[in-house]
Protein backbone atom coordinates (compact mmCIF):
# COMPACT_ATOMS: atom_id res chain seq x y z
CA UNK A 1 0.00 0.00 0.00
CA UNK A 2 2.78 2.47 -1.18
CA UNK A 3 1.73 6.51 -1.48
CA UNK A 4 1.47 8.11 -4.30
CA UNK A 5 0.85 11.77 -2.96
CA UNK A 6 -1.71 13.96 -1.77
CA UNK A 7 -4.79 15.17 -2.17
CA UNK A 8 -4.09 18.73 -2.95
CA UNK A 9 -6.04 22.30 -3.62
CA UNK A 10 -10.65 22.14 -3.90
CA UNK A 11 -11.66 19.10 -2.98
CA UNK A 12 -14.47 17.63 -4.65
CA UNK A 13 -16.86 14.21 -3.66
CA UNK A 14 -17.00 12.99 -7.37
CA UNK A 15 -13.37 14.07 -8.21
CA UNK A 16 -9.99 15.84 -6.84
CA UNK A 17 -6.53 16.51 -7.98
CA UNK A 18 -3.35 14.65 -6.33
CA UNK A 19 -0.16 16.07 -5.40
CA UNK A 20 2.24 12.89 -6.52
CA UNK A 21 4.94 12.06 -4.85
CA UNK A 22 6.14 9.13 -6.75
CA UNK A 23 5.27 8.15 -10.84
CA UNK A 24 2.31 7.11 -11.83
CA UNK A 25 0.23 5.65 -14.94
CA UNK A 26 -2.89 7.11 -16.38
CA UNK A 27 -5.63 4.39 -15.54
CA UNK A 28 -4.15 3.57 -12.30
CA UNK A 29 -6.48 2.76 -9.29
CA UNK A 30 -5.67 4.27 -6.05
CA UNK A 31 -7.44 4.82 -2.42
CA UNK A 32 -8.21 6.94 -0.34
CA UNK A 33 -9.13 7.11 3.39
CA UNK A 34 -12.71 8.94 4.17
CA UNK A 35 -13.52 9.93 7.69
CA UNK A 36 -16.74 8.54 7.38
CA UNK A 37 -16.77 6.14 4.75
CA UNK A 38 -13.49 4.35 4.93
CA UNK A 39 -11.11 3.49 2.42
CA UNK A 40 -12.46 4.64 -1.20
CA UNK A 41 -11.50 3.50 -4.90
CA UNK A 42 -10.63 6.31 -7.29
CA UNK A 43 -9.05 5.96 -11.03
CA UNK A 44 -6.40 8.38 -12.28
CA UNK A 45 -7.45 10.03 -15.20
CA UNK A 46 -4.68 12.18 -16.03
CA UNK A 47 -1.27 13.23 -15.58
CA UNK A 48 0.79 16.16 -15.94
CA UNK A 49 3.94 17.78 -14.99
CA UNK A 50 4.77 21.75 -14.99
CA UNK A 51 7.89 23.67 -13.45
CA UNK A 52 7.41 25.91 -10.26
CA UNK A 53 9.65 27.85 -8.37
CA UNK A 54 12.66 25.60 -10.43
CA UNK A 55 11.54 22.67 -9.37
CA UNK A 56 9.29 19.62 -11.53
CA UNK A 57 6.32 19.28 -10.20
CA UNK A 58 3.53 16.52 -11.00
CA UNK A 59 -0.22 16.38 -10.78
CA UNK A 60 -2.98 14.21 -11.22
CA UNK A 61 -6.48 14.22 -11.76
CA UNK A 62 -8.40 10.91 -10.05
CA UNK A 63 -12.35 10.15 -10.31
CA UNK A 64 -13.69 9.03 -7.23
CA UNK A 65 -15.21 5.69 -7.94
CA UNK A 66 -16.67 4.53 -4.75
CA UNK A 67 -17.16 2.11 -1.87
CA UNK A 68 -19.24 -1.15 -1.43
CA UNK A 69 -21.88 -1.37 0.94
CA UNK A 70 -24.67 -3.58 1.04
CA UNK A 71 -23.55 -4.79 -2.94
CA UNK A 72 -23.92 -1.62 -3.67
CA UNK A 73 -21.18 0.71 -5.28
CA UNK A 74 -21.91 4.29 -3.21
CA UNK A 75 -19.81 7.77 -3.77
CA UNK A 76 -18.97 9.70 -0.67
CA UNK A 77 -21.40 12.60 0.36
CA UNK A 78 -18.85 14.72 1.42
CA UNK A 79 -15.48 15.73 0.41
CA UNK A 80 -12.23 13.77 1.42
CA UNK A 81 -10.04 15.96 3.96
CA UNK A 82 -7.46 18.49 2.36
CA UNK A 83 -4.23 16.94 1.85
CA UNK A 84 -5.61 13.44 2.89
CA UNK A 85 -3.37 10.56 1.43
CA UNK A 86 -3.74 8.94 -1.35
CA UNK A 87 -2.03 5.56 -1.51
CA UNK A 88 -2.29 2.51 -4.58
CA UNK A 89 -5.24 0.02 -4.22
CA UNK A 90 -4.76 -3.16 -3.19
CA UNK A 91 -6.44 -6.08 -5.04
CA UNK A 92 -8.82 -7.10 -2.54
CA UNK A 93 -10.85 -3.56 -3.31
CA UNK A 94 -10.34 -3.24 -6.41
CA UNK A 95 -12.22 -6.79 -7.09
CA UNK A 96 -14.90 -6.15 -4.74
CA UNK A 97 -15.63 -2.39 -5.94
CA UNK A 98 -15.76 -3.44 -9.47
CA UNK A 99 -17.30 -6.48 -9.57
CA UNK A 100 -14.75 -8.80 -10.57
CA UNK A 101 -14.66 -12.23 -9.85
CA UNK A 102 -12.08 -13.90 -8.21
CA UNK A 103 -12.43 -17.56 -9.53
CA UNK A 104 -12.25 -19.10 -12.53
CA UNK A 105 -14.62 -21.30 -12.36
CA UNK A 106 -17.47 -19.88 -14.16
CA UNK A 107 -15.55 -17.09 -15.42
CA UNK A 108 -14.62 -15.19 -18.50
CA UNK A 109 -10.57 -14.27 -18.61
CA UNK A 110 -10.11 -11.68 -20.26
CA UNK A 111 -6.68 -9.84 -19.62
CA UNK A 112 -4.87 -7.62 -16.76
CA UNK A 113 -6.62 -4.36 -15.47
CA UNK A 114 -5.29 -1.68 -17.12
CA UNK A 115 -2.28 -0.39 -15.10
CA UNK A 116 -1.99 -3.41 -12.53
CA UNK A 117 -0.98 -7.13 -13.14
CA UNK A 118 -4.48 -7.87 -11.54
CA UNK A 119 -6.43 -10.33 -14.28
CA UNK A 120 -9.82 -9.53 -15.04
CA UNK A 121 -12.34 -12.62 -14.86
CA UNK A 122 -16.18 -11.62 -15.04
CA UNK A 123 -18.92 -14.04 -14.55
CA UNK A 124 -20.28 -15.95 -17.85
CA UNK A 125 -24.02 -15.88 -17.00
CA UNK A 126 -23.94 -11.99 -16.49
CA UNK A 127 -21.51 -11.26 -19.27
CA UNK A 128 -23.32 -13.41 -22.07
CA UNK A 129 -26.96 -13.38 -20.54
CA UNK A 130 -27.04 -10.19 -22.15
CA UNK A 131 -26.23 -9.16 -25.70
CA UNK A 132 -22.83 -8.39 -26.89
CA UNK A 133 -21.26 -6.41 -29.07
CA UNK A 134 -17.51 -5.81 -29.85
CA UNK A 135 -16.84 -2.65 -31.53
CA UNK A 136 -13.21 -1.22 -32.61
CA UNK A 137 -11.82 0.40 -35.60
CA UNK A 138 -10.07 -1.42 -38.16
CA UNK A 139 -6.50 -2.82 -36.81
CA UNK A 140 -7.18 -2.12 -32.99
CA UNK A 141 -7.69 -5.94 -32.51
CA UNK A 142 -11.23 -6.56 -32.41
CA UNK A 143 -10.61 -10.24 -34.43
CA UNK A 144 -8.66 -11.19 -31.82
CA UNK A 145 -10.60 -9.91 -28.74
CA UNK A 146 -13.54 -11.82 -30.09
CA UNK A 147 -10.85 -15.14 -30.51
CA UNK A 148 -10.11 -14.61 -26.84
CA UNK A 149 -13.79 -14.28 -25.73
CA UNK A 150 -14.62 -17.44 -28.02
CA UNK A 151 -11.97 -19.38 -26.00
CA UNK A 152 -13.40 -18.73 -22.84
CA UNK A 153 -16.95 -19.81 -23.92
CA UNK A 154 -15.65 -22.96 -25.52
CA UNK A 155 -13.36 -23.42 -21.78
CA UNK A 156 -16.95 -23.07 -19.94
CA UNK A 157 -18.73 -25.10 -22.32
CA UNK A 158 -20.83 -22.99 -24.00
CA UNK A 159 -22.39 -23.93 -27.45
CA UNK A 160 -21.72 -21.44 -29.98
CA UNK A 161 -22.92 -20.45 -33.65
CA UNK A 162 -19.97 -18.71 -35.13
CA UNK A 163 -21.00 -16.48 -38.33
CA UNK A 164 -17.67 -16.06 -40.11
CA UNK A 165 -17.73 -14.48 -43.32
CA UNK A 166 -14.26 -14.61 -44.02
CA UNK A 167 -12.72 -17.94 -42.56
CA UNK A 168 -11.21 -15.86 -39.80
CA UNK A 169 -12.23 -18.55 -37.04
CA UNK A 170 -10.84 -21.84 -38.02
CA UNK A 171 -7.81 -20.76 -36.51
CA UNK A 172 -9.26 -22.17 -32.74
CA UNK A 173 -8.87 -25.90 -33.94
CA UNK A 174 -5.31 -24.55 -33.64
CA UNK A 175 -2.38 -24.28 -30.90
CA UNK A 176 -0.70 -20.43 -30.68
CA UNK A 177 3.08 -20.44 -31.92
CA UNK A 178 3.93 -17.31 -30.21
CA UNK A 179 4.31 -18.33 -26.78
CA UNK A 180 6.50 -15.77 -25.40
CA UNK A 181 3.86 -13.32 -24.17
CA UNK A 182 1.98 -15.88 -22.43
CA UNK A 183 3.78 -16.32 -19.14
CA UNK A 184 2.89 -12.48 -19.24
CA UNK A 185 -1.11 -13.52 -18.76
CA UNK A 186 -0.61 -16.89 -17.16
CA UNK A 187 -1.96 -18.76 -20.46
CA UNK A 188 -0.72 -22.20 -22.20
CA UNK A 189 -1.28 -22.84 -26.09
CA UNK A 190 -4.65 -24.79 -26.90
CA UNK A 191 -6.71 -26.36 -29.51
CA UNK A 192 -10.13 -26.46 -29.36
CA UNK A 193 -10.63 -28.40 -32.60
CA UNK A 194 -13.26 -31.34 -30.66
CA UNK A 195 -15.28 -28.97 -29.99
CA UNK A 196 -15.83 -27.22 -33.37
CA UNK A 197 -17.61 -28.53 -36.51
CA UNK A 198 -17.46 -26.15 -39.46
CA UNK A 199 -20.02 -25.74 -42.16
CA UNK A 200 -19.32 -24.11 -45.35
CA UNK A 201 -21.02 -23.22 -48.89
CA UNK A 202 -17.61 -23.89 -50.82
CA UNK A 203 -15.94 -27.51 -49.78
CA UNK A 204 -13.56 -26.37 -52.59
CA UNK A 205 -12.68 -22.67 -50.82
CA UNK A 206 -13.41 -24.35 -47.58
CA UNK A 207 -12.03 -28.28 -47.73
CA UNK A 208 -11.62 -29.32 -43.94
CA UNK A 209 -15.55 -27.84 -43.21
CA UNK A 210 -18.72 -29.61 -43.90
CA UNK A 211 -21.09 -28.94 -46.62
CA UNK A 212 -24.03 -26.57 -45.15
CA UNK A 213 -27.66 -27.64 -46.30
CA UNK A 214 -30.65 -25.48 -44.83
CA UNK A 215 -34.13 -26.82 -44.49
CA UNK A 216 -36.21 -26.21 -47.61
CA UNK A 217 -39.15 -25.81 -46.05
CA UNK A 218 -41.30 -23.08 -45.59
CA UNK A 219 -44.36 -21.13 -43.66
CA UNK A 220 -45.26 -18.11 -45.00
CA UNK A 221 -44.21 -16.10 -42.28
CA UNK A 222 -40.32 -17.55 -43.27
CA UNK A 223 -40.40 -16.98 -46.72
CA UNK A 224 -41.71 -13.79 -46.60
CA UNK A 225 -38.77 -12.95 -44.67
CA UNK A 226 -35.89 -14.75 -46.35
CA UNK A 227 -37.24 -13.70 -50.32
CA UNK A 228 -34.92 -11.00 -51.88
CA UNK A 229 -37.50 -8.82 -52.91
CA UNK A 230 -40.45 -6.60 -51.74
CA UNK A 231 -43.97 -8.50 -52.71
CA UNK A 232 -47.03 -6.56 -53.37
CA UNK A 233 -50.37 -7.43 -51.73
CA UNK A 234 -51.45 -9.76 -54.77
CA UNK A 235 -47.55 -11.31 -54.67
CA UNK A 236 -48.34 -12.51 -51.03
CA UNK A 237 -52.41 -13.86 -51.97
CA UNK A 238 -50.43 -16.12 -54.51
CA UNK A 239 -47.28 -17.27 -51.89
CA UNK A 240 -50.39 -17.89 -49.54
CA UNK A 241 -52.56 -19.71 -52.20
CA UNK A 242 -49.50 -21.88 -52.89
CA UNK A 243 -48.26 -22.66 -49.52
CA UNK A 244 -51.87 -23.26 -48.09
CA UNK A 245 -51.82 -26.05 -51.29
CA UNK A 246 -49.04 -27.87 -50.01
CA UNK A 247 -50.54 -27.48 -46.26
CA UNK A 248 -49.98 -31.15 -44.50
CA UNK A 249 -47.63 -32.32 -47.20
CA UNK A 250 -43.56 -32.84 -47.05
CA UNK A 251 -42.76 -29.94 -49.67
CA UNK A 252 -39.72 -28.10 -50.13
CA UNK A 253 -38.62 -25.28 -53.09
CA UNK A 254 -39.01 -27.45 -55.77
CA UNK A 255 -42.70 -28.31 -54.51
CA UNK A 256 -43.74 -24.29 -53.98
CA UNK A 257 -42.23 -23.35 -57.31
CA UNK A 258 -44.15 -25.82 -59.76
CA UNK A 259 -47.40 -24.93 -57.66
CA UNK A 260 -46.64 -21.34 -58.24
CA UNK A 261 -45.74 -21.67 -61.86
CA UNK A 262 -49.59 -23.31 -62.16
CA UNK A 263 -51.21 -20.32 -60.99
CA UNK A 264 -52.89 -17.93 -63.54
CA UNK A 265 -52.27 -14.24 -62.50
CA UNK A 266 -49.08 -13.05 -63.70
CA UNK A 267 -47.79 -11.72 -60.91
CA UNK A 268 -46.26 -14.84 -60.15
CA UNK A 269 -43.60 -14.24 -62.26
CA UNK A 270 -41.29 -11.95 -59.80
CA UNK A 271 -42.08 -14.50 -57.47
CA UNK A 272 -41.15 -17.52 -59.69
CA UNK A 273 -37.61 -15.32 -60.43
CA UNK A 274 -37.31 -14.77 -56.06
CA UNK A 275 -38.05 -18.49 -55.59
CA UNK A 276 -35.68 -19.84 -58.42
CA UNK A 277 -32.53 -17.82 -57.10
CA UNK A 278 -33.67 -19.43 -53.30
CA UNK A 279 -33.27 -22.52 -55.09
CA UNK A 280 -30.13 -21.90 -57.38
CA UNK A 281 -28.25 -21.03 -53.78
CA UNK A 282 -27.27 -24.18 -53.75
CA UNK A 283 -27.54 -23.92 -49.73
CA UNK A 284 -31.13 -25.43 -49.41
CA UNK A 285 -31.82 -29.21 -49.51
CA UNK A 286 -34.39 -32.17 -48.69
CA UNK A 287 -32.33 -33.49 -46.20
CA UNK A 288 -31.01 -30.62 -44.46
CA UNK A 289 -28.70 -29.98 -41.11
CA UNK A 290 -31.13 -29.85 -38.33
CA UNK A 291 -30.90 -27.26 -35.65
CA UNK A 292 -29.76 -29.19 -33.11
CA UNK A 293 -26.31 -30.22 -35.61
CA UNK A 294 -25.73 -26.32 -35.63
CA UNK A 295 -26.35 -25.69 -31.65
CA UNK A 296 -25.52 -28.68 -29.25
CA UNK A 297 -24.12 -28.34 -25.48
CA UNK A 298 -20.24 -27.89 -25.42
CA UNK A 299 -19.88 -27.49 -29.54
CA UNK A 300 -19.15 -24.42 -31.51
CA UNK A 301 -20.49 -24.45 -34.92
CA UNK A 302 -18.81 -21.80 -37.68
CA UNK A 303 -20.49 -21.10 -40.43
CA UNK A 304 -17.32 -20.10 -42.93
CA UNK A 305 -19.01 -17.94 -45.67
CA UNK A 306 -15.16 -17.02 -47.60
CA UNK A 307 -16.06 -16.87 -51.05
CA UNK A 308 -19.89 -16.49 -50.96
CA UNK A 309 -21.57 -13.87 -52.82
CA UNK A 310 -22.84 -11.55 -49.53
CA UNK A 311 -26.68 -11.26 -50.66
CA UNK A 312 -26.26 -15.28 -50.19
CA UNK A 313 -24.46 -14.53 -46.78
CA UNK A 314 -27.79 -12.21 -45.78
CA UNK A 315 -29.98 -15.25 -46.83
CA UNK A 316 -28.00 -17.97 -44.68
CA UNK A 317 -28.10 -16.19 -41.91
CA UNK A 318 -31.27 -15.04 -42.06
CA UNK A 319 -32.46 -18.50 -42.73
CA UNK A 320 -30.12 -20.11 -39.39
CA UNK A 321 -31.61 -17.13 -37.05
CA UNK A 322 -34.85 -17.70 -38.01
CA UNK A 323 -34.55 -21.58 -37.36
CA UNK A 324 -32.69 -21.48 -34.32
CA UNK A 325 -34.98 -19.08 -32.95
CA UNK A 326 -37.85 -21.27 -33.29
CA UNK A 327 -35.99 -23.99 -32.34
CA UNK A 328 -35.20 -22.13 -29.06
CA UNK A 329 -38.73 -20.75 -28.50
CA UNK A 330 -39.89 -24.41 -28.44
CA UNK A 331 -37.38 -25.31 -26.14
CA UNK A 332 -35.76 -27.66 -29.11
CA UNK A 333 -32.30 -26.87 -28.15
CA UNK A 334 -29.63 -25.09 -25.85
CA UNK A 335 -29.78 -21.88 -24.75
CA UNK A 336 -26.40 -20.64 -26.78
CA UNK A 337 -24.59 -17.79 -28.03
CA UNK A 338 -24.86 -16.38 -31.55
CA UNK A 339 -21.66 -14.09 -32.79
CA UNK A 340 -21.96 -12.27 -36.09
CA UNK A 341 -19.23 -11.13 -37.60
CA UNK A 342 -19.10 -7.73 -39.71
CA UNK A 343 -22.81 -7.16 -38.45
CA UNK A 344 -22.83 -4.19 -40.04
CA UNK A 345 -23.47 -6.39 -43.30
CA UNK A 346 -26.17 -8.00 -42.01
CA UNK A 347 -28.34 -5.89 -40.08
CA UNK A 348 -27.41 -2.47 -41.04
CA UNK A 349 -28.76 0.47 -39.77
CA UNK A 350 -31.43 2.51 -42.02
CA UNK A 351 -29.75 4.35 -44.77
CA UNK A 352 -26.73 2.25 -45.36
CA UNK A 353 -29.04 0.00 -47.16
CA UNK A 354 -31.37 -3.24 -46.02
CA UNK A 355 -30.14 -6.92 -45.55
CA UNK A 356 -32.52 -10.26 -45.95
CA UNK A 357 -31.21 -11.11 -42.18
CA UNK A 358 -32.33 -7.22 -40.81
CA UNK A 359 -35.81 -8.10 -39.74
CA UNK A 360 -34.73 -11.83 -38.21
CA UNK A 361 -31.73 -10.34 -36.47
CA UNK A 362 -34.07 -7.22 -35.03
CA UNK A 363 -36.09 -9.73 -33.59
CA UNK A 364 -33.64 -11.65 -31.95
CA UNK A 365 -32.07 -8.28 -30.55
CA UNK A 366 -35.43 -7.21 -28.76
CA UNK A 367 -36.44 -11.55 -28.23
CA UNK A 368 -33.92 -13.75 -28.48
CA UNK A 369 -32.83 -12.86 -24.53
CA UNK A 370 -35.55 -14.27 -22.69
CA UNK A 371 -35.77 -17.32 -24.86
CA UNK A 372 -31.99 -18.15 -23.76
CA UNK A 373 -30.60 -16.84 -27.72
CA UNK A 374 -28.10 -14.73 -26.82
CA UNK A 375 -26.61 -12.36 -29.44
CA UNK A 376 -23.40 -11.20 -30.03
CA UNK A 377 -22.46 -8.70 -32.56
CA UNK A 378 -19.12 -7.51 -33.83
CA UNK A 379 -18.37 -4.78 -36.33
CA UNK A 380 -15.45 -2.23 -36.91
CA UNK A 381 -18.46 0.52 -38.40
CA UNK A 382 -20.49 0.89 -35.53
CA UNK A 383 -22.47 3.72 -36.60
CA UNK A 384 -23.90 1.25 -39.34
CA UNK A 385 -25.17 -1.35 -37.70
CA UNK A 386 -28.91 -1.45 -36.84
CA UNK A 387 -29.04 0.95 -33.76
CA UNK A 388 -32.11 -0.85 -32.01
CA UNK A 389 -29.84 -4.13 -32.58
CA UNK A 390 -26.82 -2.18 -30.84
CA UNK A 391 -28.60 -0.89 -27.84
CA UNK A 392 -30.17 -3.86 -26.91
CA UNK A 393 -26.37 -5.00 -26.29
CA UNK A 394 -26.23 -4.38 -22.48
CA UNK A 395 -22.68 -5.95 -22.76
CA UNK A 396 -20.31 -3.89 -24.90
CA UNK A 397 -16.26 -4.51 -25.92
CA UNK A 398 -15.05 -1.45 -26.94
CA UNK A 399 -11.54 -1.15 -28.33
CA UNK A 400 -9.78 2.01 -29.56
CA UNK A 401 -12.66 3.80 -32.14
CA UNK A 402 -11.88 7.05 -33.03
CA UNK A 403 -14.84 8.35 -36.06
CA UNK A 404 -17.14 10.38 -34.22
CA UNK A 405 -20.44 9.03 -35.85
CA UNK A 406 -19.25 5.40 -34.56
CA UNK A 407 -18.50 6.97 -31.49
CA UNK A 408 -21.97 8.70 -31.27
CA UNK A 409 -23.49 5.47 -32.14
CA UNK A 410 -21.61 4.01 -29.15
CA UNK A 411 -22.77 6.63 -26.23
CA UNK A 412 -26.28 6.34 -27.51
CA UNK A 413 -26.25 2.48 -27.21
CA UNK A 414 -24.36 2.62 -23.79
CA UNK A 415 -26.56 3.91 -20.61
CA UNK A 416 -24.37 6.51 -18.61
CA UNK A 417 -21.61 7.11 -21.46
CA UNK A 418 -19.97 10.09 -20.43
CA UNK A 419 -17.21 12.32 -22.13
CA UNK A 420 -14.68 10.90 -20.21
CA UNK A 421 -15.77 7.05 -21.56
CA UNK A 422 -15.49 8.91 -25.15
CA UNK A 423 -11.93 10.05 -24.26
CA UNK A 424 -10.68 6.72 -22.88
CA UNK A 425 -11.81 4.93 -25.95
CA UNK A 426 -10.45 7.39 -28.31
CA UNK A 427 -6.62 6.81 -26.54
CA UNK A 428 -7.35 3.09 -26.55
CA UNK A 429 -3.78 1.64 -26.95
CA UNK A 430 -4.15 -1.60 -29.91
CA UNK A 431 -5.12 -4.50 -27.93
CA UNK A 432 -6.78 -2.71 -25.25
CA UNK A 433 -10.63 -2.73 -24.90
CA UNK A 434 -13.18 -1.09 -22.21
CA UNK A 435 -15.68 -3.22 -21.08
CA UNK A 436 -18.89 -2.26 -20.17
CA UNK A 437 -21.72 -3.95 -18.70
CA UNK A 438 -20.12 -7.72 -17.45
CA UNK A 439 -18.57 -5.70 -14.02
CA UNK A 440 -19.78 -3.27 -11.41
CA UNK A 441 -18.08 -0.43 -13.36
CA UNK A 442 -16.88 -0.19 -16.69
CA UNK A 443 -12.72 -1.69 -16.59
CA UNK A 444 -10.09 -0.92 -19.06
CA UNK A 445 -8.65 -4.03 -19.46
CA UNK A 446 -5.25 -5.52 -21.35
CA UNK A 447 -6.42 -8.10 -23.53
CA UNK A 448 -4.36 -11.36 -23.02
CA UNK A 449 -2.61 -13.30 -25.62
CA UNK A 450 -4.81 -15.86 -27.13
CA UNK A 451 -4.23 -19.77 -26.37
CA UNK A 452 -5.33 -20.24 -30.13
CA UNK A 453 -3.89 -19.31 -33.46
CA UNK A 454 -4.51 -15.93 -34.87
CA UNK A 455 -5.61 -15.95 -38.77
CA UNK A 456 -6.80 -11.99 -38.87
CA UNK A 457 -4.37 -9.64 -40.61
CA UNK A 458 -2.17 -7.31 -38.54
CA UNK A 459 -3.12 -3.75 -38.39
CA UNK A 460 -0.67 -3.07 -41.53
CA UNK A 461 -2.62 -4.85 -43.63
CA UNK A 462 -6.31 -3.87 -42.25
CA UNK A 463 -5.33 -0.45 -43.14
CA UNK A 464 -5.48 -1.42 -46.42
CA UNK A 465 -9.08 -2.30 -46.24
CA UNK A 466 -10.01 1.33 -46.14
CA UNK A 467 -8.41 1.85 -49.39
CA UNK A 468 -10.90 2.20 -52.93
CA UNK A 469 -11.02 -1.30 -53.82
CA UNK A 470 -10.51 -1.88 -57.23
CA UNK A 471 -13.89 -2.10 -59.94
CA UNK A 472 -15.14 -5.89 -60.39
CA UNK A 473 -17.23 -7.42 -62.69
CA UNK A 474 -20.68 -7.79 -61.15
CA UNK A 475 -21.24 -11.40 -59.76
CA UNK A 476 -25.00 -13.04 -59.87
CA UNK A 477 -26.14 -11.78 -57.03
CA UNK A 478 -24.82 -7.82 -57.66
CA UNK A 479 -26.86 -8.17 -61.29
CA UNK A 480 -29.93 -9.21 -60.04
CA UNK A 481 -29.51 -7.36 -56.90
CA UNK A 482 -31.67 -3.94 -57.96
CA UNK A 483 -34.41 -6.50 -59.42
CA UNK A 484 -35.38 -8.17 -55.65
CA UNK A 485 -34.13 -5.62 -53.65
CA UNK A 486 -36.71 -2.67 -53.18
CA UNK A 487 -37.80 -0.57 -50.10
CA UNK A 488 -40.84 0.26 -52.75
CA UNK A 489 -43.76 -1.68 -53.52
CA UNK A 490 -43.46 -3.77 -56.29
CA UNK A 491 -45.17 -2.07 -59.31
CA UNK A 492 -47.55 -4.77 -61.94
CA UNK A 493 -45.35 -7.35 -63.66
CA UNK A 494 -44.50 -6.49 -66.76
CA UNK A 495 -43.80 -9.02 -70.04
CA UNK A 496 -40.22 -7.33 -69.96
CA UNK A 497 -39.54 -8.22 -66.74
CA UNK A 498 -40.14 -11.99 -67.52
CA UNK A 499 -37.33 -11.89 -69.93
CA UNK A 500 -35.17 -9.60 -67.98
CA UNK A 501 -34.91 -12.36 -65.42
CA UNK A 502 -35.20 -15.32 -67.55
CA UNK A 503 -31.61 -13.40 -69.55
CA UNK A 504 -29.87 -13.64 -65.64
CA UNK A 505 -31.02 -17.08 -64.86
CA UNK A 506 -31.19 -18.91 -67.90
CA UNK A 507 -28.62 -18.14 -70.28
CA UNK A 508 -28.73 -19.84 -73.54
Amino acid sequence: MAQVGTIHGAVKPMNFTVLLSTEIERGSYVKVNHETYGWVLARIDSVRRYMQSGEEVSIAEAKTIGYKQAGKILVPKTPFRAEERVHTADRDLITDVLGLRKAKRGSIYFGLLEGHDLPVYVDVARTIGKHVSVLAKTGAGKSYTVGVLLEELMKNKVPIVIIDPHGEYSSLKYPNTESAAMTIYDVKPASYADQIVEYTTDRGANPGAERLSLNSKFDLYELMRVMPMALNDAQKAILYDSLRHLEGKNYGLANIINVVQDHENKAKWKILSGLEMLKNSGIFDEKPLKEKDFVRDGMTSIINLKGTDPIIQQLIVAKIAEDLFEAKKMNRIPGFFFLVEEAHNFCPERGFGDALSSEILRTVASEGRKFGFSLCVVSQRPARIDKNVLSQCNTQIILKVTNPNDLRAIGQSIEGFTQDMENDIRQLPVGHALIVGCAEQPVTVDIRVRETMHAGKPPAEDAEEEKPAKKKGKSLCERIKPIFISDEPAPAEKKKDKSRLRSIFFRE
